[in-house]
């Protein structure tokens, strides 16, 4: 069983009616403003990626710092190069932010080799803030990013310290080696990373892939030993949605960064996406025809 949360738009909270918490209006005494950390790789049209989370994170009131693990190129049309950055240089951005900034949560994309996420599991042992990663697994070209004998050493070296998942149902699907063709299916896989790694506090199923005829998207918030929570919501139709999965990992970070409570972080980032994408929908960002970027802040 699980609970549903209509979230339609009108009558969700937004951004701009939270508010935020004392600890960012104390003038009295100087205290961290808290940083939340994208590790992620580069994206030169700005529609995913860091330059995605970082536009989030700003539009939501919440100070953003930035690790890159790739360097792409690409552009509405496709991506025609994507090198990893070397993994101690990965790592060695990771520390000059942790060494200097309040870092309460990192947000994690896409990590690019096994080599990256090897080092970052290492890295993360002794991180007690909140983890987030979106499994980006292939690129946008369909090209998996990690070979099939590496997806146990992924979840050993890297799963295994996160403390929430955001996978759409195919990443879900390859995580859990199974096919995904139902609601029941991904909260079934959902439960079972919960169950196989401690750590893991929370899995948010996005699941506008899984019935794309649907006019309604359902998306689901599964945590340990809780009723799953359900947000039901009309689909809208846009012709800008490229880096929809980057962009609700990062207002999820923020939501939780601001919030520190799951099912609002859930609701809110779930609200804000349906606000970018309506305010997407009538611009025109790209020469090609194809699907252009996600605006942020609108």
């Amino acid at each position: 069983m699980f609970i549903y949360v209509h979230l339609w738009f009108k009558q969700a909270h937004s951004a701009s009616t939270l508010t935020l918490p004392k600890l960012f209006m104390n003038h009295t005494q100087p205290q961290l403003l808290p940083t939340v950390l994208t590790i992620a790789g580069s994206d030169p049209t700005g529609g995913a990626g860091i330059q995605a989370d970082l536009k989030t994170l700003t539009a939501l009131g919440v100070y953003g710092a930035a690790a890159i693990t790739c360097i792409t190129v690409q552009n509405s049309r496709g991506v025609s190069e994507s090198v990893p950055l070397d993994c101690g240089l990965v790592v060695r951005q990771v520390q000059a932010v942790l060494a200097d900034h309040d870092v309460t949560h990192i947000k994690m994309g896409m990590i690019g080799t096994i080599e990256i996420a090897r080092a970052l599991g290492q890295l993360l042992t002794d991180f007690h803030g909140e983890v987030i990663y979106d499994p980006v697994l292939a690129s946008t070209t369909g090209h998996s990013l990690f070979q099939d004998s590496h997806f146990d050493e992924l979840e050993n070296q890297l799963i295994s310290k996160v403390t929430v998942l955001t996978p759409n149902t195919n990443e879900l699907a390859q995580l859990c080696r199974q096919q995904i063709n139902t609601p029941e299916e991904a909260l079934s896989c959902a439960r079972s990373l919960l169950a196989r790694h401690l750590h893991l506090r929370a899995v948010v199923v996005k699941g506008g892939h899984l019935e794309p005829e649907s006019p309604t998207i359902h998306d689901y918030l599964v945590m340990k030993d809780q009723e799953s929570i359900a947000s039901k919501r009309p689909r809208i139709p846009s012709r800008n949605l490229h880096g929809t999965g980057c962009t609700y990992a990062s207002a999820f970070a923020a939501y939780h960064c601001l919030t520190k409570d799951y099912c609002q972080a859930f609701s809110l980032a779930a609200a804000y996406m349906d606000k970018i994408i309506r305010a997407s929908h009538a611009i025109t960002l790209v020469k090609s025809g194809k699907t252009g970027p996600l605006v942020h802040g609108r």
